[in-house]
């Protein structure tokens, strides 16, 4: 399991991947991915934590372990993951640019003023020296009040991991101490000169305008994550032993704890309702809109909305081990994983900041000795270092992959890491559990056929035998006729006989049911019974025929049913070019009765639990990208054998565990959603990370004037704000994301 953490300091993908550099040198450390988005990391492997936080501060950044305790929810005050995520960012940045906006403007007066006639206080006209000296007093408030880019730039530098700060330092710093070389000898002479005092405060403030823009939209993509965050109620109304009612913080609850929840509350953890009914609006967990009646010894969920009656529950599950909690951390934890696809974009993360400080040293040098004075090709230079960005390329897959997991958590489709959100919409073949994926997992009664009797009779009877057993297809029987309201009548001398079936004595006549073979051994059975016996049979169902004084009563058929969306989320599946092929453990006529049911066209039947992992190996042949979709403790092996492991929200624990993809809904529909969204997520990385190269592919040589075009710094500036801010807003489109 991987360790969480914190991470402070870092303020471009240069920066990431230098925290990831250091802390994968730590001994014991097997696996570590840094968020840039999040300012967190995930590490697995054995090192300790506090050797892992010392190699991040050795990298000259800062860390610290992330706890699983809440606040203090009476002060409502935000737990640690809210204050992690919350915009910390955005106000620091909006009141520097304030500042320095204020300050520019007045250094914009004084240095470009006097071209379009602006008047000037009397004292500086014609005193050059002044004038340059209040451009330097400007420029240098500028720079004090952006700061961090140099405290940042300069000590990433001296650690030798340059970063995005690094470029923007250096460039505003050698506008800066040119200026002041120019202002000496103006000094000397009093003669005006080419000044770029404006520069370095031009490219500080449209910096900080880009750093701001950027800051505001990342804090967008975690909006959902901070929602859900947000969901859970502070406190609960709780039943002490004496009865009395107290409110009470929701981290204090133990499971076990009694608590009440009325209509238009929240509930405040997961339970199982021991007292009265409603409709439980579950869209918090599931996306599903539509309340779901409950009733007692139904389960409930943390955060979901009672929206009707008074119900009161008993705690089963509270803090870090409710739904809900669990949901905030698979969405926390793959938005600190890496896709597979960021893998391009971090390489040249980790090596662009220093080879950009070569190239604009390289352009200087070049145009020096094209001819160009020291100053013009000093700006070249300072254009190559400010438009150059790394952020746009760092952060092209992570905030895709976080709007995406937000999306996926809206819709009930939880990913587990950014991998699995990668590799869902590559899938070619669907290997479909049947029971409880396909079919409900719960045998109903669909036929019934009567001998001589009307059909409650048969039900009547069979309802009286097969209410003392605890066999599925029984337990059908009886949901049968507890919906009808069929009275039930006392079986004496019950016995259940295991394989066969069951028999009893009503009335003083003896009663039986079970298979064609058990009932055929104690009567002979009319062709027409038999007949009909195999025709359910055909299609799918088990027929379980009823006697009474050895005289047939008629045939009950029970199946597992298909899913009503089944056959139409089979379908879309296959819209989507993905193969779909059903694995079950019943026999190959029961399968392919339920296969032409749903829709499906290959069929594997008659798999034991470890059969089905063998089938998914085979599948994955030729390098096919093999999904599993299953819910049972069975699927586990085959769950994790797969590609991608796709596992029904209200099946085992176990299954989930296994599975990469969990469906909150248990809607197999939300299979082909989930394939939609990670090929819609993937498609806008590989958007981000065009235009992230592009940019920079054109920027760079157009800034070292190849293209016989010479960029003011400032342009170059304004370019690089822009550049993040688009990729950013580009992931956001996301958002807009449809599932039909």
């Amino acid at each position: 399991m991987a360790e969480q953490f914190n991470v402070t300091g870092m303020s471009c993908a240069a920066c990431s991947a230098r925290v990831e550099r250091a802390v994968k040198k730590v001994e014991g450390v097997t696996s570590c991915a840094v968020s840039l988005l999040t300012n967190s990391m995930g590490v697995e492997g054995t090192a300790s934590p506090e050797k892992i936080i010392a190699a991040v501060e050795k990298a000259g950044y800062g860390a610290s372990l992330k706890t699983q305790t809440q606040a203090n929810s009476n002060t409502n005050t935000p737990s640690q993951d809210e204050q992690a995520l919350a915009d910390k960012e955005t106000p620091i940045l909006k009141q520097r640019l304030i500042y320095s906006l204020g300050f520019l403007i007045a250094l914009m007066y004084f240095s470009m003023g006097h071209m379009i006639n602006l008047p000037l206080p009397e004292f500086f006209v014609n005193n050059h020296a002044a004038h340059g000296l209040a451009q330097l007093l400007l420029a240098g408030i500028i720079m004090i009040i952006n700061q961090k880019f140099f405290i940042s730039g300069f000590n990433s530098l001296i650690h030798l991991a340059p970063n995005m700060d690094t470029l923007v330092a250096m460039g505003s710093f050698a506008s800066f101490a040119w200026s002041v070389y120019e202002l000496f000898l103006i000094t000397g002479d009093n003669v005006m000169r080419n000044l770029y005092f404006e520069s370095a405060g031009m490219i500080l403030t449209l910096i900080t305008v880009g750093k701001m823009l950027e800051a505001k939209s990342k804090g967008r993509t975690t909006d959902a994550l901070k929602g859900l965050m947000k969901l859970a109620p502070k406190n609960a109304h709780v039943i002490l032993n004496d009865g009395q009612e107290v409110l009470m913080p929701v981290e204090k609850i133990q499971a076990g704890n009694i608590f009440v929840v009325r209509p238009g509350e929240n509930i405040p953890v997961d339970g199982v309702i021991i007292e009265g009914t409603s409709a439980i609006n579950e869209a918090a967990l599931t996306g599903e809109s539509i309340p779901v009646d409950k009733n007692v010894g139904d389960n409930i969920s943390a955060a979901t909305l009672n929206q009707s009656g008074f119900i009161k529950c008993k705690a089963t599950r509270v803090g870090q081990d409710t739904t809900l909690a669990q949901v905030i951390k698979m969405v926390s934890e793959a938005a600190a994983t890496k896709a597979p696809v960021a893998k391009i974009a971090d390489k040249v993360c980790g090596v662009f900041v220093p080879c950009v400080i070569a190239v604009a040293f390289m352009v200087v040098l070049g145009w020096l000795l094209a001819g160009k004075n020291f100053g013009d090709a000093l700006a070249y230079g300072i254009a190559v270092l400010v438009i150059s960005c790394p952020c746009a390329l760092g952060l092209a897959t992570p905030v895709a992959i976080m709007v995406g997991n937000g999306v996926g958590a809206k819709h009930g489709i939880l990913f587990k890491n950014a991998a699995a959100l990668e590799t869902t919409g590559k899938i070619q073949i669907a290997a479909l559990d049947k029971t409880g994926t396909i079919t409900t997992g719960q045998p109903k009664v669909t036929d019934l056929k009567a001998n001589n009797i009307s059909e409650n009779e048969l039900l009547k009877i069979a309802y009286s035998l097969e209410n003392k057993s605890e066999h599925p297809l029984a337990r059908a029987i009886v949901e049968k006729a507890q919906e009808n309201k069929i009275e039930l009548r006392d079986v004496e001398n019950f016995k259940a006989l295991s394989g066969n079936g069951v028999t009893g004595i009503l009335d003083g006549q003896e009663i039986s049911g079970g298979s064609v073979k058990f009932i055929g051994e104690k009567i002979n059975i009319a062709p027409e019974f038999l007949n009909q016996a195999q025709n359910f049979a055909d299609a799918g169902k088990t027929p379980l025929l009823f006697t009474q004084d050895n005289n047939l009563l008629g045939i009950i058929a029970v199946a597992d049913v298909t899913k009503p969306e089944s056959p139409n989320a089979i379908k879309e599946l296959q819209n989507l070019g993905v193969q779909v092929v059903m694995l079950t453990g019943d026999n190959e006529r029961t399968a392919k009765a339920i296969a032409k049911q749903a829709g499906v066209n290959d069929v594997v039947a008659g798999v034991l639990p470890d059969g089905k992992e063998n089938e998914i190996k085979k599948l994955q042949a030729d390098n096919k990208k093999v999904a599993m979709v299953g819910d049972g403790i069975n699927d586990a092996p085959a769950l994790t054998r797969a590609d991608t492991g796709i596992a029904i929200g209200a099946g085992t624990d176990i299954a989930i565990d296994a599975a990469d993809v969990v469906l909150m809904k248990s809607d197999l529909k939300d299979v082909s959603t989930a394939i939609k969204l990670s090929r819609a997520t993937l498609k806008n990385i590989h958007q981000n990370l065009f235009w992230a190269f592009i940019y920079n592919v054109i920027g760079i040589p157009l800034a070292a004037g190849l293209w016989g075009f010479q960029l003011n710094p400032m342009f170059g500036a304004a370019a690089m704000s822009l550049s993040s801010f688009c990729v950013v807003t580009n992931a956001l489109r996301l958002n807009l994301f449809k599932a039909d």
